[in-house]
């Protein structure tokens, strides 16, 4: 299965990407680089700047995002002049200085959920996972971490009726994919397991979604790979893309039938043998996805 090239980006570390089915258009961020990207079917492309690092972002009711950046969460609205407008929504006390979020998204009900790491990789757990419930008055709210002791939180992804919760840690010491029952009326994750042991499989788990069967999709950075699990955490397929490090999958396209994969650009390396790295692809997985949930209002 080749997978085709929809932009060569460059991204130092795309990521997020979201499928949004009234633009015919996908979204993702470039992390480092602050910046929220769009390219639509027909091939148009553009860019807007946040202030910050921007890891994560939900599509609001409203139409703006939520983005989960260095000091917290904003509410992002796209300017005319290439900006994001922000308005901070929530802040974030970091056990380190110059943490930053990574990885997120939405639960099916809407709740936006992120998590933190700090961006030296080092084997400190001193990263963890955040819920954002919003509030009336518009009041900027503190975080609270919901689980704490991780290194590099990723893979979030909830199953089609939201009732399991799954989450990867992505740090060469870990290499671990858990599942967590869900209590979709409380937000609450519990009853942690392991899913999925990555240090038996190639590459180190990083951004993931789930299809419309109720299977996991991985992207397995440093091998080139997605895989996809089944819900009993057995491996079912391996799809191969010509770069080494893809960051996170998402399903969009019309039918909701393509699979979206963003990718890291390693600086200081020879990247002869993967010149597209940092682009952004497409895949045919031979299966459906489920719509991205709206962030709660």
């Amino acid at each position: 299965m080749t997978a085709e090239l929809i932009i060569d980006a460059r991204n130092a570390t795309g990521e997020s990407p979201i499928w949004q089915p009234q633009e015919n258009a996908l979204y993702w961020v470039d992390i480092p680089a602050g910046r929220l990207h769009r390219w639509q079917l027909d091939g148009q492309t553009h860019s807007w700047q946040a202030e910050e690092m921007l890891a994560c972002i939900a599509r609001s009711p409203q139409g703006h995002w939520l983005g989960a950046q260095e000091s917290g969460i904003f509410q992002l609205t796209p300017q005319a002049d290439g900006r994001l407008r922000a308005t901070k929504c929530a802040s974030v006390e970091h056990a380190r200085d110059n943490m930053r979020f990574n990885d997120g998204r939405c639960d099916r009900q809407g709740r936006f959920w992120a998590g933190t790491m700090h961006p030296g990789m080092g084997a400190d757990t001193v990263g963890a996972l955040y819920r954002y419930d919003p509030q009336a008055g518009g009041s900027i709210q503190p975080l609270h971490a919901r689980l704490e002791g991780l290194t590099v939180p990723n893979g979030m992804a909830f199953s089609p009726d939201g009732k399991t919760m799954y989450l990867s840690d992505s740090h060469p010491g870990v290499q671990l994919i858990w599942a967590f029952d869900y209590d979709i009326d409380s937000g609450t994750p519990h009853n942690r397991r392991v899913f999925v042991d990555m240090n038996q499989h190639p590459g180190r788990p990083d951004g993931a979604a789930v299809d419309a069967e109720g299977c996991y999709w991985i992207c397995a950075i440093d091998a080139g790979q997605v895989l996809r699990f089944t819900p009993e955490g057995k491996l079912d397929r391996a799809l191969h893309l010509p770069v080494k490090k893809p960051t996170m999958c998402a399903f969009g396209g019309p039918q909701l039938d393509t699979l979206f994969v963003t990718s890291i650009r390693p600086q200081g390396i020879d990247l002869t043998d993967q010149p597209l790295a940092g682009g952004v692809f497409a895949l045919n997985p031979g299966v459906k996805g489920l719509p991205e949930p709206l962030a709660r209002a």
